[in-house]
C-alpha cells in the first residue's frame, strides 16, 4: 500500500504493543526484524562472541537456527536462500569467522543478493582499549573485519552501544533490502540480552520510498528507442541477469509478445523467462550458445539488452561478435541507445512497459531462426555396459525436470551442460504469492510474482565449492521443491562437510556427483599437474557422514544401466531421502562447449602486455 508521501508499508500490519521486558531486547528485535523480511532460517556457525545473539535468534519461535559446518557454506547457504526468498542471514563469530564468510560474501555482492551478515563482535569495554584480543591478528585494533567488509556490502553497522542499535539495525535491513546486496552487522557480544527502551514495543513495520522513473527522462528514453528500433529490419532481444534485480521479467516477457523480435537469454539469465515463449531461441553466449542462436543475434542490425553482465566469461574471452553503434543496453535505472545518448533516473521495468507499448511488431530475425532451424540430434545409444557418458546422463536428467524440480549448477562442465536442459513450466520464472505475504513492502512491485529463478549457477563469482552451500540454503527455503545439484568432484572437496547439514534438516535433495578425477575446468583453459586430485570414495564419504542418523542413499554409477535404475530409485522408493549419486566418467568427457569456451578463455588469459 502507498502512502500519501509515496512510501511503502507493509499491509495489515497490527498495532504496536509493548513487549514484556525480558524480550525488549537487541536480540530479540534482530530476529523479529529477520522474520519479518521474510527470513525463517539463519545459518550460523558458532562462537564465543555470537552465543548470546544465538540465544536471543533461536529464541524467536518463527526463526530456525540451521547449523552449519564451517563459516563459508554458512554465506553459500544464505547465497542459495535469498535466490529463493529474496534476502538471506547468516550468523558468525569476530574475524575468524568474519574473514571466512567473506568470500561467499562477496559472491553475494556480484550476483545481487541481499544478505543480512551479523557477526558476534567484542565486548563493548574493549573498544577504546589498547586491549589484545583472541580471534585478531593481534593487535589492538578491531577495525581490520570492517575494513574488509566495506569492499564487499553496501552498508556496514558496528553496533557496540544501544542508544542507535534500533536505528542501525533497521538501516542496514533496509539497505540490503533497496540495494539488493548484502550489508554487514556487527553486535557486540554483551549487548543482545541487555534491555533498552527503543525495543519495548513490536517493531514499526518498514517504510520504504520506492524508486522512481524521471517522467520526462522515460518519454524520452522510449521515443529515442522507438526511432533506433524502427530504423532495423530484423532486430533481436536478449534477457541478462539484472532483469531479476530490476524485477523486470514479466516487462521483459512483454515486450517479446507485443514486438515479435527473436527472443534470447544469455546464460546467467537462464530460466528469468519463461523457455516455452514462443520467440524464444536459446541461450546467448556466442561460440558456446545454444544453436543458431548466436548467427541470428549476431547477424541482428540491432539488439536490445535488458540487464547484461558482459564480462570474459559470458563474452567467452571477448570474443562475442557484437557491435556497440547496434545495441540498445538498458540497465536497472539507466538505458542507453548505440554510442549515445544516454538517459538516467528511468527503471528498466518502467521502460520495457513503456516500449512495449509502441514498439512495432517485427518478426524479420525469428523468422529467419526457423527458417534456419534444425533440431539436435540425441547422444548415440551407448553399448551394453558402455562407460557412462555425460550427455547420456543429462539425456536422462532432462526427463527428471517437473515444476516440482530446482536445478543447481556447480562451476565447471555442469554450466554448459544444464545450459542445455530445457525448463519446463514451473522449473523457472514463477508466481509465488506467499512471497508478498512475507513482505509486501519488498515485492509490492512484483505484483505478487517472485523473480527468484528455479535454475540457479554463480557465473559472475564462479567460486567452486558454492553448489553445496547453496544447494543447503535453497533446498531449506524451497521445502516443497526437489532440488537436482550437479556439482563436480573437484568443487565437491572444497565444501563437501554440510551434506551434514543436508542430512540434519531432512532434505530430499538429489546429488549428482561427477567425478571425472580433477578440475575439468581448469584443465580446458589450462592443464597442469596442478589439476588433477586425489580421488576419494565419495559415496563411501557420504555414507560415513550420514552415520545411520536420518535419511540418506548413496549410490555409484558406471553405466547407463545403472544411471536409469538409480535415477528409479531416487525419484521413487527414496523420493523423502537426500540422495547422492556418484557419476564415474572418462576424464576427458567434456561437453564441447567447454572446450571452445575454454580455448578462448585461455586466449583472452595469455594475451601479452601492451606495449609501454
Amino acid at each position: 500500500m502507498d502512502n500519501a508521501n509515496g512510501t511503502s508499508c507493509i499491509q495489515n500490519s497490527h498495532s504496536s504493543s509493548v513487549i514484556a521486558s525480558p524480550d525488549a531486547n537487541l536480540g530479540r528485535h534482530l530476529a523479529r526484524r529477520l522474520v519479518e523480511i521474510g527470513v525463517e532460517d539463519v545459518f550460523s556457525v558458532p562462537g564465543d562472541f555470537n552465543l548470546t545473539l544465538l540465544d536471543h535468534l533461536i529464541a524467536e519461535p518463527r526463526l530456525k537456527n540451521v547449523g552449519c559446518c564451517n563459516e563459508l557454506n554458512a554465506g553459500y547457504a544464505a547465497d542459495g536462500y535469498a535466490r529463493s526468498r529474496g534476502v538471506g542471514a547468516c550468523v558468525v563469530t569476530f574475524t575468524v569467522g568474519g574473514l571466512s564468510v567473506i568470500n561467499a560474501i562477496a559472491g553475494a555482492y556480484s550476483e545481487n543478493l541481499p544478505i543480512i551478515c551479523i557477526v558476534g563482535g567484542p565486548n563493548t569495554n574493549d573498544y577504546g582499549t589498547n586491549r589484545i584480543l583472541h580471534h585478531t591478528i593481534g593487535l589492538p585494533d578491531f577495525s581490520q573485519e570492517l575494513r574488509c567488509f566495506q569492499t564487499v556490502t553496501c552498508y556496514q553497522a558496528v553496533i557496540n552501544n544501544l542508544e542507535d542499535a534500533h536505528e542501525q539495525i533497521d538501516r542496514a535491513i533496509s539497505t540490503a533490502l533497496i540495494e539488493r546486496k548484502p550489508v554487514y552487522i556487527s553486535v557486540s557480544c554483551n549487548l543482545p540480552a541487555t534491555p533498552h527502551p527503543t525495543f519495548s514495543r513490536d517493531p514499526i513495520p518498514f517504510f520504504l520510498s520506492p524508486r522512481l522513473s524521471s517522467k520526462k527522462g522515460l518519454e524520452a528514453a522510449v521515443d529515442a528507442a522507438v526511432a533506433f528500433l524502427s530504423k532495423a529490419v530484423k532486430p533481436v532481444m536478449i534477457g541478462g541477469p539484472k532483469l531479476r534485480v530490476a524485477k523486470a521479467c514479466d516487462a521483459f516477457a512483454e515486450l517479446a509478445d507485443s514486438s515479435g523480435y527473436a527472443m534470447a537469454m544469455m546464460p546467467s539469465a537462464k530460466g528469468l523467462v519463461p523457455e516455452k515463449h514462443p520467440h524464444f531461441i536459446g541461450t546467448y553466449w556466442g561460440a558456446v550458445g545454444t544453436s543458431y542462436c548466436a548467427e541470428i543475434v549476431e547477424s541482428a542490425d540491432a539488439y536490445l539488452f535488458a540487464g547484461p553482465v558482459f564480462n570474459d566469461y559470458s563474452s567467452v574471452g571477448y570474443s562475442l561478435l557484437i557491435k556497440r553503434e547496434k545495441a540498445l543496453i538498458v540497465q536497472p535505472d539507466r538505458v542507453v541507445i548505440g554510442n549515445g545518448p544516454a538517459f538516467g533516473c528511468v527503471l528498466m521495468k518502467d521502460f520495457l512497459s513503456e516500449l512495449a507499448k509502441k514498439v512495432k511488431k517485427n518478426e524479420t530475425a525469428y523468422d529467419n531462426y526457423r527458417r534456419i532451424f534444425v533440431p539436435e540430434g540425441t547422444p548415440p545409444k551407448p553399448e551394453a555396459n558402455e562407460p557412462l557418458r555425460v550427455n547420456v546422463l543429462f539425456q536422462h536428467v532432462q526427463k527428471m525436470l517437473s515444476a516440482d524440480t530446482a536445478v543447481i549448477a556447480e562451476t565447471g562442465d555442469s554450466w554448459f551442460n544444464c545450459q542445455k536442459l530445457k525448463l519446463p513450466e514451473g522449473c523457472g520464472y514463477v508466481t509465488n504469492k506467499s512471497l508478498t505475504a512475507w513482505y509486501p513492502f519488498y515485492f509490492e512491485s512484483l505484483d505478487g510474482k517472485s523473480s527468484c529463478c528455479r535454475y540457479q549457477f554463480q557465473m559472475q563469482y564462479g567460486s567452486i565449492g558454492w553448489s553445496v552451500g547453496a544447494t543447503l540454503g535453497y533446498a531449506q527455503s524451497e521445502p516443497k521443491k526437489r532440488v537436482i545439484s550437479f556439482i563436480g568432484d573437484g568443487s565437491f572437496q572444497v565444501t563437501a562437510q554440510d551434506v551434514s547439514t543436508m542430512i540434519r534438516c531432512d532434505q530430499k535433495t538429489i546429488i549428482f556427483l561427477i567425478n571425472n578425477g580433477g578440475y575439468t575446468i581448469e584443465v580446458e583453459i589450462h592443464d597442469g599437474p596442478y589439476n588433477v586430485i586425489k580421488n576419494w570414495n565419495y559415496t563411501g564419504l557420504v555414507d560415513a557422514i550420514h552415520n545411520g542418523e536420518g535419511n540418506c542413499w548413496t549410490q555409484k554409477v558406471r553405466t547407463e544401466e545403472e544411471l536409469i535404475e538409480a535415477i528409479a530409485t531416487a525419484t521413487g522408493e527414496k523420493k523423502d531421502c537426500l540422495c547422492f549419486i556418484e557419476v564415474i566418467v572418462h576424464k576427458d568427457d567434456t561437453s564441447k562447449e567447454l572446450l571452445e569456451w575454454g580455448s578462448r578463455v585461455c586466449s583472452a588469459n595469455g594475451r601479452p602486455p601492451n606495449p609501454q
